[in-house]
């Protein structure tokens, strides 16, 4: 007989959840992943226009900047962390209370940083309580995705799992859309000194507003379907982060790699873009940043159109068909980016930029459904927080910093050819994997012990 641990009392021992509504599945795994990205594009954009001048030193603005940017790296180190301790508790307690969890993590550590003092009032110890909440962010990201992925596909028609899949990713345009639309309103109402002085803070001080709606939403669901079943066999894994290894390593290796190209599209299309496009001539192509945030946020209009796109395609053709052929097309753009992007004509940067940011959907899109289907339910949770995050640390952790290097030692030609590179590891994996369209999200698996 199965002894209940404390973490287990919040849970029945047998009983299906009651059905969750589609229309509120949708809505709250839009919602949560919304502000999650939010509090982590604002971070992102602060990384590049505000935090090199107040929070490091000032004697190096490049090096700075890189600072900055390392910074901005400490929340992907962080999120395979975040992965391994929300996926325990989502495997173990369920993932409403870990969603839960994981929001509330995120956005308490992006409220504190927008109440920090510069280096200029407390010195070095500014960048170290800003590297801290920077990793608090990672902690909950890393928490965040897989759940919200699993609140999608576990309560959605097989036919239509990728289809429901795509709406925690469309967090992710949504959230970027809002951050930089807040950035952009913030810095085109007040001049230079005021935004720099205190402007900055609202986006971050905002996310208050946006945790409290993302509560609300979260808090009326019930359990997934899916879970409830390994609820009502008691049989939860003891310990999910060791058992997804033992059992799925097959599973995290490839849905890691398989992450890595859009992760480095993205960082590439959004932050070092950003990095690069403000940056003076001859370093840089010399736009403000209030321009070249417009840019932005017209190609991200794409990146959101073609996410449920991507969907559609990856339920009508199956996933694996629908990742190569994308994969493929984005190393292809690997060799446009460079002459794109150094154009320096604001028509063919904005060609780039939308180009780059409509296959980071069509990549994207399928993801949602793809990486929890490598998984069996009572390790599921972790099985996709770790894999999707660990992509994280290889694809996106560096690729701002390592861009902007190449860029600056090389030309653009490198940055391309660092896509490429990326693709191809996608491309490998995906080779590698196999067809999960057609399997079952709802089986209980054999042997598990509660």
């Amino acid at each position: 007989m199965a002894v209940r641990t404390p973490e287990d009392a919040s849970e029945p021992e047998t009983g299906p959840a009651p059905a969750n509504r589609p229309g509120r599945v949708i809505l709250a795994s839009l919602v949560g992943t919304s502000i999650e990205f939010y509090d982590f594009y604002v971070y992102a954009t602060a990384a590049v226009l505000v935090f090199p001048h107040l929070f490091f030193p000032a004697d190096n603005p490049t090096a700075a900047t890189l600072q900055s940017l390392a910074t901005f790296a400490i929340a992907f180190v962080a999120r395979p962390v975040g992965s391994a301790l929300f996926g325990h508790f989502g495997d173990r307690i369920g993932r409403k209370a870990t969603l839960v969890a994981s929001l509330l993590t995120m956005g308490i550590s992006t409220v504190v940083i927008g109440l920090l003092p510069s280096h200029a009032s407390i010195g070095i110890a500014a960048p170290l309580l800003l590297a801290l909440c920077r990793f608090g962010q990672g902690l909950g990201l890393g928490g965040e995705w897989g759940g919200a992925a699993l609140l999608a596909t576990e309560n959605a028609p097989r036919r239509k799992r990728a289809l429901f899949g795509t709406f925690p990713q469309l967090g992710a345009p949504i959230g970027f859309f809002l951050a930089n639309g807040v950035f952009l309103a913030l810095s085109g109402s007040m001049d230079d000194s005021t935004f720099l002085a205190w402007g900055w803070r609202v986006p971050f001080l905002l996310s208050a507003v946006l945790i409290v709606v993302g509560l609300w939403v979260r808090l009326s669901l019930h359990e997934t379907p899916a879970f409830a079943k390994v609820l009502a066999a008691n049989a939860r894994a003891r310990t999910p982060v060791v058992e997804v290894f033992r059992t799925s390593t097959r599973g995290i290796v490839l849905g890691t790699l398989i992450m890595v190209a859009t992760y480095v599209l993205f960082y590439l299309m959004t932050v070092f873009s950003m990095t690069y496009g403000t940056a003076p001539e001859p370093g840089g192509l010399g736009y403000g940043y209030s321009q070249f945030l417009v840019l932005l946020l017209v190609g991200v209009v794409f990146f959101g159109a073609f996410t449920p796109a991507a969907g559609l395609l990856a339920d009508r053709f199956g996933r694996r068909p629908v990742l190569l052929a994308v994969t493929a097309a984005i190393m292809a753009f690997g060799l446009a980016l460079g002459p794109l992007l150094g154009s320096g004509s604001t028509p063919l940067v904005l060609l780039c930029l939308i180009l780059g940011l409509s296959l980071m959907g069509l990549t994207f899109g399928p993801m949602g459904a793809l990486l929890p289907e490598l998984f069996p339910t009572n390790v599921r949770y972790s099985g996709a927080s770790i894999s999707y995050n660990l992509g994280g640390l290889l694809g996106a952790s560096l690729a701002p910093y390592a861009a902007t290097w190449l860029a600056a030692e090389f030309g653009l030609w490198a940055v391309g050819g660092y896509l490429i590179g990326a693709g191809a590891l996608t491309l490998v994996a995906l080779l590698l994997s196999r067809e999960t369209r057609d399997d079952s999200l709802d089986e209980v698996p054999a042997g598990a012990t509660a």
